[in-house]
């Protein structure tokens, strides 16, 4: 019985054709990363030549082959029918007796190595052609949980055996060309991690959605890891660096979900097949916390990125945590196939031509814009209502749909998460999908137009109609290099791997207020004297938005820092300069809790507003969290590139007292490598020049503001619009000023304002000057870039 039962311990990844992609990547990292401390529950292989010797000694062979090649796919009655009728023949055949003892010899010495008489085991599909770069077959074969019993594990293998004819894998096999008779199954036989008392998930070494390979992405839900890949249960998401993963703690992103469901093991025995386990639904203390914590997330990282090294490709990674000893595992990996399957240096970019009434939104997947007829399909079995070409809304999908799925123009789906069936078939088919919208089936009316969004950061939206759009295409790897740095403006954290692709040297600007404004939406000064508000409405919905955080200010400096880290990631080790929070009193207000700390101004643009806010007894408290947050991202994610600004300084004294507030929240100049710059967007910035340079370490020159007040108007005016021009020579004049200033002193000097994104020539006049960098809006990089580096000839 040798080569028909494999320990884990025996089988490598060059076993694929005997035990199949999966089970060859468990004995793969058992063999090779369990010195490295990376554990892998073990378990035994019952191989392909087991399964064609089953076929061949049972006499089903010619029947089963004979069956499956008939079967018209694209005739679903006919691919329903023939499909039942295998896995019924498959089940119905005894396995022949030698291959019953042989298999249940490995499962009682697999029972001996666990303090149970019997144990408790999963039992896995791995056919041959599976989790090979470019296939995939995710979710076509099947798995069953909470195997407890000799019976129950040589049913589970026949079930196993009889999965490589789910209507699912025969379609997927004539779709991509695989032959279905060299295609063969290999059960596994894996010791269970009770995660339905603990936890489970996913793991990505590459963001799937932009292909951004610097990031581990980890989902986290409660239960078995069912929930999450099935897309039952939004889970939790982590972003973690590569960069910085071996010397620092490099969480760039923390998003609760909503982990309504988990799938936990059935009471009253562990019968095989999926009724080992049910859908339950989540208490609100798991519901309001994290299901890992941060230590736990670092160390599936850290694992994952040792996976990604043994095997040199991007990878997809399930791991479980054991709720009885609180160990984690893991206990599946497998090559990416998105990403393996296609590299170019070419760059898309999806534009809208205007943005339309928003019907839903949730969660994008890929970064495509599509328009077509809103179809809502109830069940799989309506496919003959589903006409190619049309937008699948639905409230979730398994791999029943993918027949759907793959003539669908776009899919949008209530539940469901960036790891669930919908989210990872869509990447594969190359299609726009918006999943965890919750209410999509109930909003759009079938028949309608619509358009899909995935273009405008991690939120895709669903616009009523059909909204114009434009696709550019450029080879990124081709343009020529300009002698000066053009940098980028971002607004989003969540662009920042997109954007990363673009030929940029660095961000020379990222604004706060946009980290404020879209991932805390409260008032620092709310957080702070959260039992003190008067607005009890807006103190109860900031409560529910801080759930999962030991302290209310926690949140505001932990996700402002995993902003500012994410796009400091994405550029590193390219200079990232992070402008301090530069709302307007008017703009301050609008969050919650905001109205009670603002005052009301005539003109708020030329008001409290940046310098003078951080220093006053009023906001310092609130401009140190700020302080927390950079020093967090800088010192314990470590992300040194990050460059600190400080807006709208209008006096050198002002500039001073803010270094000193810096300073005493343990963000001292010089200290760990921190410049600190000031923008220069003030007249008295340029003619003060020579005494801004001897306290700061850069400017940055905000073209807006500088035009609003050398020339007396205020930029919010619509009637003035004509006036307000970058070009004017009074503004040019004190550029050039600034510039020659800068470069006698030694210091840097950056533009970051409008100005050389609207005009070609202005970029051009600035090079000429001596600037160091101009920093540019995204669609402006290569179009500016190129001008550049023409003019450099």
């Amino acid at each position: 019985m040798k080569q028909h039962i494999l320990s884990f311990e025996q089988v490598s990844i060059k076993d694929v054709s005997q035990v199949g992609g999966k089970n060859a990547s468990l004995g793969e990292m058992i063999r090779n990363l369990a010195k490295r401390g990376v554990p892998v529950p073990t378990g035994f292989a019952v191989t392909a030549e087991a399964f064609r010797d089953f076929l061949k000694r049972t006499g089903i062979a010619q029947e089963v082959w004979s069956t499956v090649n008939a079967i018209d796919v694209t005739n679903q009655r006919e691919l329903a029918e023939g499909g039942k009728k295998l896995r019924e023949l498959v089940e119905s055949t005894p396995l022949p007796t030698d291959l019953e003892a042989g298999i249940l010899k490995a499962y009682r010495e697999l029972s001996k190595k666990t303090r149970q008489k019997l144990a408790v085991v999963a039992v896995r599909s791995s056919a041959t052609a599976e989790d090979l770069p470019g296939a995939s077959f995710a979710g076509q074969h099947d798995t069953y949980l909470n195997v407890r019993g000799e019976k129950a594990v040589l049913t589970a293998v026949s079930k196993c055996f009889a999965s490589l004819f789910t209507d699912r894998a025969i379609s997927y096999r004539v779709n991509n060309h695989f032959p279905h008779k060299k295609v063969a199954m290999s059960a596994g036989v894996q010791l269970m991690v009770r995660s339905d008392r603990g936890c489970a998930g996913v793991m990505f070494t590459i963001d799937t959605e932009n292909g951004f390979e610097r990031a581990v992405l980890v989902d986290s839900s409660w239960g078995y890891g069912e929930g999450v890949v099935q897309g039952k249960a939004i889970p939790d998401h982590f972003v973690v660096s590569k960069d910085r993963l071996d010397t620092h703690r490099p969480i760039i992103e923390r998003t609760r979900g909503s982990k309504l469901l988990k799938f936990v093991a059935k009471a009253g025995g562990l019968p095989a097949g999926r009724q080992g386990s049910h859908i339950v639904p989540t208490t609100a203390a798991e519901r309001n916390v994290f299901s890992i914590n941060d230590d736990e997330v670092l160390q599936l990282a850290k694992w994952a990125v040792a996976i990604e090294k043994l095997y040199k490709k991007p990878m997809d990674i399930e791991w479980a945590k054991d709720g009885p000893t609180g160990k984690l595992f893991i206990v599946q990996a497998r090559p990416e196939t998105v990403e393996a399957r296609e590299r170019t240096d070419i760059v898309e970019e999806y534009s809208l031509g205007k943005r339309g009434k928003v019907l839903v939104s949730g969660i994008a997947v890929g970064h495509k814009i599509c328009s077509g007829k809103a179809a809502l399909i109830a069940s799989p079995k309506q496919i003959t209502r589903f006409r190619a070409g049309e937008v699948l809304v639905t409230r979730m999908t398994d791999p029943a749909w993918e027949p759907i799925m793959k003539i669908a123009s776009a899919i949008i789906t209530d539940g469901g998460g960036r790891t669930s069936h919908a989210a990872i078939v869509s990447r594969e088919l190359g299609v726009p999908c918006i999943v965890g919208t919750g209410n999509a089936t109930k909003t759009i009316k079938a028949g309608r137009a619509v358009t899909v969004s995935c273009a405008e950061g991690e939120t895709g939206f669903v616009y009523e109609g059909a909204v114009p759009f434009t696709i550019r295409r450029t080879n990124v790897s081709k343009l020529p290099k300009p002698k000066i740095k053009v940098m980028m403006n971002i607004g989003q954290p969540d662009t920042a791997f997109a954007l990363s692709k673009l030929p940029a040297d660095g961000v020379g600007l990222a604004r706060e207020e946009f980290i404020i404004a879209n991932s805390i939406g409260i008032h620092p000064n709310a957080l702070l004297n959260l039992d003190k508000l008067k607005d009890r409405g807006a103190a109860q919905k900031i409560r529910r938005k801080i759930l999962g955080y030991k302290k209310p200010t926690d949140f505001y400096v932990e996700k402002l820092a995993e902003g500012i880290a994410k796009i400091g990631a994405a550029f590193w080790p390219n200079d990232v300069i992070v402008r301090f929070s530069d709302f307007k009193t008017n703009e301050y207000a609008t969050l919650l809790g905001g109205k009670e700390f603002e005052p009301k101004e005539e003109n708020p643009m030329i008001g409290w507003r940046g310098a003078s806010r951080y220093y006053d007894p009023e906001f310092e408290a609130a401009f140190t969290l700020e302080c927390r947050a950079m020093k967090m991202a800088r010192d314990v994610k470590g992300f040194t590139n990050v460059v600190p600004m400080i807006p709208f300084c209008r006096t050198v004294e002002e500039g001073k007292k803010c270094l000193a507030v810096m300073a005493k929240a343990g963000l001292k100049r010089g200290k760990n490598g921190l410049r600190v710059y000031v923008m220069c967007e003030i007249p008295s910035n340029v003619i003060l020049a020579e005494k801004f340079a001897d306290i700061f370490d850069g400017f940055s020159i905000g073209s807006n503001d500088l035009t609003q007040c050398t020339l007396g108007l205020d930029r919010d005016s619509t009637r003035l619009h004509n006036v307000a021009d970058e070009r004017n020579e009074a503004v040019v004049t004190l550029i050039k000023h600034v510039i020659a200033v800068c470069r006698e002193k030694k210091v840097k000097i950056g533009i970051c304002g409008q100005a050389p994104s609207d005009y070609p020539e202005f970029a051009g006049m600035l090079m000429k000057a001596g600037i160091d960098s101009v920093s540019l809006n995204p669609d402006s990089i290569l179009p500016t870039r190129i001008r550049l580096a023409k003019k450099r000839k």
